[in-house]
This record gives structure tokens, sequence and C-alpha cells, in this order.
């Protein structure tokens, strides 16, 4: 696969990001994959992974300002 940004070769690799879930609490989702661009770190997520982190992101209170969990298949 091809990046749309620049046109080098996306790899897959494993990664951090930070969802907001509400007005004040975001959730950083550590260890998840990603297909990521060996130039200009554009990412994408795939869907099967997206949905694990909807799941994910449904279980979270959101009682703290910041949260960090482990992704996990």
């Amino acid at each position: 696969m091809n990046c749309a940004v620049c046109g080098a070769t996306m790899r897959p690799t494993r990664g951090a990001l930070p969802f907001r879930t509400t007005e004040q609490a975001i959730v950083i989702v550590k260890n998840l994959p990603l297909v990521e661009c060996e130039n200009c770190a554009q990412y994408l997520i795939e869907d099967a992974v997206l949905s694990r982190v909807d799941e994910i992101l449904a279980t979270v209170d959101g009682a703290a300002e910041l949260e960090i969990i482990r992704y996990a298949a």
C-alpha cells in the first residue's frame, strides 16, 4: 500500500494515539496497530482495529481527565 499524501510505502507498526471521549476527558490507547508511511508519518487505522477501539472507549467511565489503556485485540 502506498501513502495517499506522498506516495511512499506504508508499513505496519504500533503506536499510541489520543481519543477525546468527553469535553474534559482524553484516553490514550497504547500499542495500537497502525499502518504508517515510511516517509511522512501519515497513518491509517484499519477498520477492525477501529471497531475494537470503539469497544474499548465505550467502557471508559469518563471520570478521569486522562486515562491510558493498552490495546488488546
